[in-house]
């Protein structure tokens, strides 16, 4: 399916003017690498399985049969589900393999393709943060020639399409001095939204490139921008089905365990997900951190809509202002 919006990019590529199209793109398996924790998981694209190398301790200690139970009868609601940015950052920072997963689903790739798999930006899960200040995202470097940025956003500020090319363009800047401009690094930006990005074009999967506008020829296929829409479900394509983004959409929105268990039923890409979100859930420190992210979104978004309203406050009062001054200028 290729479906085309057209933007102008003057500020954006040495006022080259090009577009963005909805495009089919392809992915692949995994290594996750922190000096600062010391460690490296390293995912088998032939095994598919991971392996510890070095010190890395998991948040989490190893799944039993016990937690295995405990997960299929659990039953109620989800307290804190994957769109909470901590839980996000936590849920796939945890578990590689779901990650693996994920990443497959949305790039419409299969697992062949990855051959490894870093986070380059991992947080010490179960240290206290300021919820506040912070801004979680998970940078991968894939297959040691790919960035993808992955972030989760509930509320609509406005500002997405600026924001997440903000966060492209930085990562689309990443070679090293002296290095040939042929050596850059694809960059990916995927970002899981709650909202109708553009009202008049509701999508649930969105693939965005450059590409002239006239002869729609892609101008580059390493600067890449993904748009999920977790309230659009219901517009998912067949090819969205078939790679089961639709699936890991349902996951982040669903609000029981019931529903989570219907979800991952004989569906092993997202079983591990699905367990390590209950352990999380579980887990009372991890849940207290995502509490205090919880309810800084809420202020913030107070914040947001009071600048909102005092805006509109203050553009009426400046039309009220100028049709006065009219008048007595009219008058005299």
């Amino acid at each position: 399916m290729n479906l085309t919006c057209l933007f102008s990019l003057e500020n954006l590529l040495s006022h080259q003017k090009g577009t963005y199209s909805m495009t089919k793109t392809n992915v692949t398996q995994p290594v996750y690498n922190s000096e600062n924790q010391n460690h490296i998981l390293k995912h088998s694209a032939s095994a598919h399985t991971i392996h510890s190398i070095g010190t890395y301790q998991k948040y989490l200690p190893e799944a039993t049969p016990a937690t295995h139970i405990q997960f299929l009868q659990a039953s109620g609601n989800v307290d804190y589900k994957p769109t909470n940015n901590y839980m996000f950052q936590g849920l796939f920072q945890e578990d590689t393999e779901a990650l693996t997963n994920l990443i497959c689903a949305t790039l419409h790739w299969s697992r062949s393709k990855i051959k490894s798999i870093e986070i380059t930006n991992p947080i010490i899960l179960g240290q206290y943060i300021e919820s506040k200040t912070f801004i979680l995202d998970i940078k991968v470097l894939l297959n040691d020639n790919t960035i993808i940025n992955l972030e989760m956003q509930l509320n609509n500020y406005q500002n997405w399409p600026e924001r997440s090319l903000s966060y492209l363009c930085r990562n689309f800047d990443n070679l090293n001095k002296g290095s040939d401009y042929s050596d850059v690094k694809t960059a990916i930006h995927i970002g899981f939204l709650d909202f109708t990005l553009f009202s008049h074009q509701p999508e649930f999967h969105a693939t965005y490139k450059m590409q002239n506008i006239k002869s729609h020829n892609v101008y580059s296929d390493k600067f890449i921008l993904h748009v999920i829409e977790l309230n659009n479900i219901h517009l998912a394509t067949d090819e969205d089905h078939y790679y089961e983004i639709d699936k890991w959409a349902s996951l982040f929105k669903a609000k029981t365990w019931e529903e989570i268990r219907m979800l991952v039923n004989d569906n092993p890409a997202l079983q591990t997900a699905a367990e390590t979100l209950y352990r999380l859930n579980m887990d009372e420190r991890f849940r207290e951190t995502c509490e205090r992210f919880a309810q800084a979104e809420i202020e913030h978004n107070g914040v947001i809509q009071r600048n909102i309203t005092l805006t509109q406050i203050n553009e009426e009062l400046s039309q009220t202002n100028e049709e006065l001054t009219t008048q007595i200028a009219t008058k005299d």
